[in-house]
């Protein structure tokens, strides 16, 4: 009997992505070859009737009916960039490729930016990565997590002096497919109404569901899911083909990520450092390659322009 190999992954390493990256004109090439697929597309009503670009203003293509110039980067995270298009492909290589992330100072050392910009950088790579439309299906485990602070290690004018726990902390919901895709988001809570409306969001109707006896999950039986728990107040973590061990696991991979990394992730810009987590995850198939993993970021960075001003509000 034959035993068909695993495929492993074509890798990338960093003297290899400066040979494929030597320049702005290289990484614009790129660019463009995977937003376009080799028709130019205006950035301002997406129309195809356009110039291509004079020898005097390289990458800069004039759409005839809208009169504009734009580039593959007008409109989109990138948008009025004021770092060189090779280390945003720098930076994109690095989130795809650390297993727990980059931090932004450890970026702005690499890139010889300042921290101020690489921290942008990473926000608004972030903004491309959110689940979108994804939809889990067959088997699905569900658990949630909270981030934050111990009440213990604050300052006295922060302390909440509201009890322990989850106290002050930031919930978080997540569910993950039996050798699928991970999704996950910040919310209010774990009532009913909530846990119901994430799971209508990304669960398809007939899946089974797996959670811990939280009271909250309970909603989930109704039709048309079906709901098997295990009782963690009981002490019981695993019953037969029933457990939470592999969405727990995406949280202990995220946890190690806020502190070996991160180190501080605020509420506000929480979701942003959830979607990288879950999108790097369900993009870190050992056979997927490098170069691949990151043309899904780009192929994402379209119409979603973010301001500083909007970051640091």
């Amino acid at each position: 009997m034959s035993v068909t190999k695993k495929r492993v992954a074509n890798t990338i390493s960093i003297a290899e992505l400066f040979k494929l990256f030597p320049d702005d004109d290289a990484c614009f090439a790129w660019v463009e070859k995977i937003r376009w697929k080799g028709q130019p597309k205006c950035a301002h009503c997406k129309g195809t009737n356009v110039s291509a670009p004079p020898p005097s203003k390289p990458h800069h293509y004039w759409c005839k009916p809208c009169r504009k110039h734009f580039t593959a980067t007008t409109n989109t995270i990138m948008h009025s960039r004021k770092s060189s298009l090779q280390n945003w492909v720098i930076a994109i290589y690095s989130i795809m490729t650390a297993r727990k992330s980059v931090s932004a100072m450890q970026l702005s050392k690499e890139l010889g930016v300042d921290y101020k910009t690489a921290w942008y950088m990473l926000h608004r790579i972030r903004e491309a990565l959110s689940s979108g439309d994804l939809i889990l299906e067959k088997v699905v485990e569900m658990d949630t997590t909270y981030v934050g602070g111990k009440e213990g290690n604050k300052h006295n004018s922060k302390k909440l002096n509201a009890g322990r726990g989850t106290v002050g902390k930031t919930p978080v919901m997540g569910m993950k497919q039996r050798g699928g895709n991970v999704v996950a988001g910040t919310v209010d809570g774990e009532d009913k109404d909530t846990v119901q409306g994430v799971v209508d969001q990304w669960v398809k109707p007939g899946a089974t569901v797996y959670t811990d006896d939280h009271k909250g999950y309970k909603v989930i039986a109704e039709y048309p899911y079906f709901h098997e728990t295990v009782a963690h107040g009981s002490g019981e973590y695993v019953r037969g083909d029933i457990h939470t061990n592999s969405i727990e696991s995406v949280w202990a991979v995220f946890k190690r990520s806020i502190t070996g990394t991160w180190h501080h992730v605020s509420r506000k810009h929480l979701q942003r450092y959830v979607d990288e987590a879950t999108f790097r995850l369900n993009q870190g198939n050992c056979e997927v390659d490098t170069i691949d993993r990151m043309e899904a970021i780009i192929s994402r960075i379209g119409d979603k322009r973010i301001a500083y001003k909007d970051l640091v509000a």
